[in-house]
């Protein structure tokens, strides 16, 4: 069995990601589930065949503790932790091939709280590999480009496993995935993007940040992918098989 683990920003299409890298697999005959581990999640585009819900109940935990939804969301965060044995055998009485995870939407919790490295780590799989999603709506300005690059680099690091970097939304960029996909593969041309904004402390600040990345070896590479037309899918999918089986392609 091999995991995916689909991390990144709130509202960076982590879900719909999740739904078509599952229809993808199924498309190939490969049996393949998705793990929802978001307790807050309230509609997915996608079944489940394993929901942390049906252990974690966000409503519970705020009537029992007098929290209100952010806190209760941190404690959500913290169980999943405790609900990893029981996860586990139900992933594992299913068997399937591929286990895709829609981790949840607030990427601070579930990384850089104890729970989320804990899960991926002890989670029994042949192999793992981490998604990590660049907004593309987000990552148009190079600056916030640098800073996205930044916490995925961070994420690695956390969740310590294999990461692909993906360009998300791409459908709704237009002309300007060209743009942000040259700053991936070219660092000269992101140092002069960087040096066209106006802001000087800005401009300072992200120097220093993107000479450092490279300094110490920090790829950022980007796959785009569309959810909406399933653009891209191919190669996240030759990305991912690379990592579980040695560069062999995807298949049942």
């Amino acid at each position: 069995m091999y995991a995916t683990f689909v991390t990144g920003t709130a509202g960076s299409g982590k879900s719909l990601l999740t739904s078509r890298l599952l229809e993808s697999y199924k498309n190939n005959n490969a049996y393949a589930i998705a793990l929802n581990l978001d307790p807050g999640a309230v509609n997915l585009p996608y079944e489940p065949g394993v929901d942390v819900r049906d252990y974690i109940d966000i409503n519970t935990i705020m009537e029992s503790y007098a929290l209100g939804p952010n806190g209760a969301l941190i404690m959500a965060s913290d169980m999943i932790a405790t609900k990893l044995d029981e996860i586990q055998n139900e992933v594992d009485s299913i068997n399937p091939d591929y286990v895709i995870v829609d981790t949840p939407g607030q990427l601070e919790l579930f990384a850089y709280r104890a729970s989320g490295p804990f899960f991926i780590s002890n989670f029994n799989c042949e192999e793992r590999a981490i998604l990590f999603l660049f907004d593309g709506t987000l990552v148009s300005s190079p600056s916030n480009f640098i800073s996205i690059a930044l916490l995925s680099t961070s994420i690695r690091m956390r969740l310590k496993a294999p990461l692909v970097n993906v360009l998300s939304k791409t459908d709704l960029m237009q002309e300007k995935v060209k743009t942000v996909l040259s700053w991936s593969s070219n660092i000269a041309l992101l140092e002069q993007a960087i040096a066209g904004e106006k802001d000087n402390e800005t401009y300072l600040l992200s120097m220093e940040l993107l000479k450092t990345a490279v300094k110490g070896g920090v790829s950022l590479g980007l796959l785009p992918v569309s959810s909406e037309s399933s653009d891209g899918m191919i190669n996240l999918e030759a990305a991912l098989g690379r990592i579980f089986k040695m560069g062999e392609a995807i298949e049942d």
